[in-house]
């Protein structure tokens, strides 16, 4: 008779825990009196299905904290784990593997191959990595990206919105760990960005797709389950739920200090 296994508390926690969990990460360029200290033992936890934005001046190390979540650049000191594996350690080859296997990106410049269609884009993640292709979830995620007759176009012949749509896309496509989205709709106008934003939030909401978003737009962080303020590289507030309201009030209130 087969024996049912039950799920221990300790698993279910790690099962519930942190996608990225960081601690008392550092990074400093250059030496002596010239040395930048773009973060100063930032520690930040990402759980499971939650989209975060990271807000902050000009300088405050926001999107240097993103780099070094992501695996692009490496703290000075400090650890980063995604899924529980220690990602600091580990050498170039491992951690383009781990990039693939669990992380995907989305840039302000959509950063896109001008001579691919928006599908061989959209995929090209998954045939680096050696990926069986599943048709019908590319089907879905370009059907998602309302791109569906848009799939055989090349960026050239895309909207700014188009492009970083199949941006979004190839982000999904692998069903990564987390996505780390930087300044999304800084190149986009109004309106597209409402748009954008709200394809964002449905790939957490209906995907469960964990998402850290840098940007310096309230109404962007404003779509978030919460808000993370820098200040001087380090992270000085904290906020849930907030309203663009809220956020700009908070924004003032660290410009302040």
């Amino acid at each position: 008779m087969a024996s049912t296994m039950t799920e221990t508390p300790e698993k279910a926690a790690e099962t519930a825990g942190a996608v990225v969990d960081a601690k008392e990460l550092t990074r400093v360029y250059g030496e002596g009196d010239t040395a930048v200290h773009a973060l100063r033992g930032c520690s930040i936890t990402v759980e499971h299905g939650e989209l975060t934005a990271v807000m902050g001046p000009s300088g405050s190390g926001k999107s240097t904290l993103m780099h070094i979540l992501a695996g692009l650049d490496r703290p000075t000191t400090g650890e980063v784990a995604i899924e529980g594996t220690e990602i600091t350690s580990l050498g170039d080859n491992d951690l383009t593997k781990l990039r693939r296997e669990h992380i995907g990106f989305i840039f302000q410049f959509f950063n896109l191959l001008p001579m691919l269609t928006a599908e061989e884009n959209i995929v090209l993640p998954l045939e680096l990595a050696g990926r069986k292709l599943d048709k019908a979830w590319i089907d879905e995620v370009i059907g998602k990206v309302g791109l569906s007759d848009r799939r055989k176009h090349r960026p050239s012949e895309l909207s700014g919105g188009q492009q970083q749509r199949v941006a979004i896309a190839r982000a999904l496509i692998s069903k990564p760990t987390v996505i780390f989205a930087d300044e999304p709709t800084g190149n986009l106008d109004s309106a597209t960005s409402a748009e954008i934003l709200e394809l964002l939030r449905q790939a957490v909401s209906d995907y469960g797709q964990t998402t850290v978003m840098v940007t310096h737009d309230a109404n962007a962080a404003a779509i978030a389950d919460r808000v993370l303020f820098l200040a001087d590289g380090c992270i000085v507030k904290e906020l849930r739920g907030a309203t663009s309201h809220d956020i700009h009030a908070a924004i003032e209130e660290v410009n302040r200090k």
